[in-house]
């Protein structure tokens, strides 16, 4: 493991919301320079869900993606408030956004979605032996469902129309476990 080479002369919070906290570091970087380090904290870890059923198919949640402008479809995912267990929140997640529930999760990785400016932590995991059930979208919520074949949720991710982070990490690493 590598020492850091940051030195950190002081930290502030300049703003706070419930979801995120943004720190301005004064810092001395690698070079011996004064300098000045934007850091993103989540109250929340970051939580992505791939279902799977026995046919091998999959469910995509599609929605409007406010900071990007723009629509997006996206693995089922959500937040997990920060030391809390995040196997129940990926569960809530689910359960909210498809209706379905999984008596099979594996935590198949670990994920950092831009970690040159935020510490958040992802995990994704896959559900299966799958049972459906009824959604609960949140106030802000406002999804598109679909079920596909996995292979055709891969083939979204390489023709650019998945482009969420987590989303293309998670159906890469899952059909690359199913051999797909």
């Amino acid at each position: 493991m590598e020492n850091n080479p940051w030195k950190t002369k002081s930290k502030k919070i300049v703003f706070e919301n419930p979801w995120i906290v943004l720190e301005e570091h004064q810092v001395i970087n690698p070079s011996g320079k004064d300098g000045v380090y934007g850091k993103v904290s989540f109250k929340n870890k970051a939580l992505g869900i791939v279902p799977l059923d026995d046919e091998g198919y999959t469910w995509l949640v599609g929605q409007y993606r406010y900071p990007l402008d723009e629509y997006s479809w996206e693995i089922p995912m959500g937040g997990g408030p920060v030391g809390k267990d995040i196997l129940e929140s990926a569960k809530r997640e689910l359960k909210e956004e498809t209706g379905l529930s999984a008596n099979q999760w594996t935590n198949v990785m670990r994920i950092h979605t831009s970690n040159s400016v935020t510490d958040e932590e992802g995990f994704v995991f896959l559900a299966e032996d799958l049972t459906q059930g009824e959604t609960d979208f949140d106030e802000t919520e406002v999804l598109k469902i679909i079920r596909l074949p996995l292979h055709e949720a891969v083939e979204k991710v390489m023709k650019g129309e998945i482009t969420d982070a987590i989303s293309i990490a998670g159906l890469l690493k899952v059909a690359r476990l199913k051999g797909i």
